[in-house]
């Protein structure tokens, strides 16, 4: 399998089948697709990056009150070296904020639903609230794409999403320092949701894990998109998408007296959605691997105990 130069898909697609089939080839391939053309407002992304780098360069006092163990990292914010890949040894070297989903208070889930945190950053709140909704539509657009190709109806996905409990992380990777040694940004890993969303990924980092063992390169063009699977997916579809092992690697050189900082938009179900195998990726050369269904919610912690970040 050729998998030395990942293509770069425009959802500008006057054809929906054929931009689910690009889509889905890329994903079948690579567990990653680069997106261009994606339609959120460019203002609004600019500002969302001023106001994360204002977020992060807070006295660590003032972005402290804005975490709570007890959430298992899920809202607000989580310090450096905190969080750690499965089955890494060192933890990773980054802090995150957090920002979920508001519900309407008549939604089933709106008991089950977590209350954000917002930081003392002014024009924070109503940014990162408008930010969120442009993702959720651009995954619930890359969604449909998908439905498209595993040869589902096209909005099979929405009901999947409905007040999913999806999470937008604002990432700060510090400058690397003298106590980096045995640790990386961000270990190798698979995401736990049904795909994510990444802005930031142009500035080098971030690898894929080839089926060969060695580390391929990602970096979609300025403002665009890196989109993989997740595992809710890579389970629903029998592993026929796969979730590719990624990392982020420390810089060398003079970029490592830089900070990165990346927005990773993590598209979940909705918390009582079974994740059951589809029929269709099931088949004599692709036995079902789940044969059990599990609920998004009860698979998530399962996932956030692994990483550390819920005490089982």
């Amino acid at each position: 399998m050729d998998m030395s130069k990942m293509p770069v898909i425009s959802l500008r697609h006057d054809d929906a089948d054929a931009l689910g089939q690009q889509l889905g080839d890329s994903f079948k391939t690579y567990g990653f697709a680069t997106v261009v053309d994606h339609g959120m407002d460019l203002a609004l992304v600019s500002k969302a990056w001023a106001l994360t780098k204002e977020l992060f360069d807070l006295p660590e006092s003032e972005k402290m009150g804005g975490y709570d163990k007890a959430l298992a990292g899920q809202r607000g914010y989580t310090p450096f070296k905190t969080e750690i890949a499965k089955g890494a040894e060192f933890h990773d070297l980054k802090e995150f904020w957090h920002v979920g989903r508001t519900v309407d208070p008549s939604s089933p889930l709106a008991t089950s639903m977590l209350a954000n945190i917002w930081p003392p950053v002014p024009g924070f709140k109503e940014t990162f609230e408008t930010l969120y909704a442009e993702m959720d539509k651009v995954g619930a657009r890359i969604l449909s794409s998908i439905a498209r190709y595993l040869e589902l109806p096209a909005d099979w996905f929405d009901p999947v999403i409905a007040d999913g409990n999806s999470i937008l992380r604002l990432l700060h990777y510090p400058p690397i320092a003298g106590d980096a040694e045995g640790c990386i940004r961000a270990g190798a890993h698979e995401d736990i949701n049904l795909i994510t969303l990444l802005l930031g990924a142009e500035e080098a980092g971030l690898q894929i894990l080839r089926p060969d063992g060695s580390w391929m390169d990602v970096s979609p063009p300025e403002g665009g998109l890196a989109v993989n699977v997740g595992d809710m997916l890579q389970r629903l579809t029998n592993h026929v998408l796969p979730s590719t092992t990624h990392r982020v690697v420390n810089p060398s050189g003079e970029r490592s007296r830089f900070s990165r900082y990346s927005m990773p938009y993590f598209l979940h179900a909705r918390s009582d959605f079974p994740i059951a195998t589809l029929p269709q990726c099931i088949s004599a050369d692709n036995p079902n691997r789940y044969p059990d269904p599990i609920l998004a919610d009860d698979y998530l912690k399962e996932r956030l105990i692994e990483i550390g970040l819920l005490k089982a």
